[in-house]
């Protein structure tokens, strides 16, 4: 099975000098995954903007507003960590309209990523720690909507636990929210999720993979997705 990624490196945010988000990773990344050959350049996909009526199906109305008008206020602006322009807009629906069609992909083919989003602080109501649309949460429930599935499970391994994407699905029975990240980084005020595995600082790669290997059985089990 030929592996197919959705990139939205070609949308870049236009950012302050010294700005500490590392935007030219995504380009690094694509260019990465196409000079060691893991996929050819034909599977190499550039993302549609995600259709504003699916985002609406996670996010509210009064966010999308002030987001697309450019009418978040400074702390807001402070809290997501970028300054609004409407670079970060398409962006952001690029990168979510990366996932929603890579899992839709996934669904026929088996598998199939995109190499940006996984922005899962960003809240229903408003986005924060980099993070402007959940776009994991805009994909699942664009596919749950289009009866493509039932329950899903959420395998989240970044560093920060993902608050955002814990809260979004705090109600749902159907969705089984799983992170493990460190328990002294961001976000300090973690959202409990159907389970959180905690790393101390200095955790190495055979602890990691061993808690991993623990945690995953039970999140199959419970979520049956």
């Amino acid at each position: 099975v030929t592996l197919h990624c959705w990139s939205s490196a070609h949308y870049v945010i236009a950012l302050p000098e010294g700005h500490r988000f590392p935007i030219a990773k995504y380009a690094l990344l694509r260019d990465a995954v196409l000079a060691d050959g893991v996929v050819p350049a034909a599977a190499i996909h550039d993302p549609a903007r995600a259709p504003v009526e699916d985002v609406r199906r996670v996010h509210d109305a009064d966010y999308i507003e002030r987001l697309v008008r450019g009418t978040m206020p400074a702390a807001e602006q402070r809290a997501l960590g970028f300054p609004w322009s409407e670079g970060l807009v398409e962006r952001s629906f690029r990168a979510t309209g990366g996932t929603l069609e890579a899992a839709a992909h996934a669904l026929d083919a088996g598998l199939a990523m995109n190499l940006a989003g996984g922005t899962h602080h960003a809240f229903a109501t408003h986005g924060e720690g980099f993070c402007v649309l959940n776009d994991v949460a805009v994909a699942l429930r664009a596919l749950r909507a289009r009866r493509r599935i039932r329950r899903a499970a959420i395998i989240d391994l970044d560093v920060h636990q993902g608050n955002g994407t814990h809260a979004i699905f705090a109600d749902d029975d159907a969705t089984f929210t799983f992170s493990m990240h460190g328990r002294r980084n961001y976000p300090f005020r973690k959202v409990a999720g159907r389970l959180d595995v905690e790393l101390e600082d200095g955790t190495g790669d055979t602890e990691y993979l061993e808690k991993l290997a623990e945690a995953l059985p039970a999140v199959f089990a419970a979520s049956r997705p």
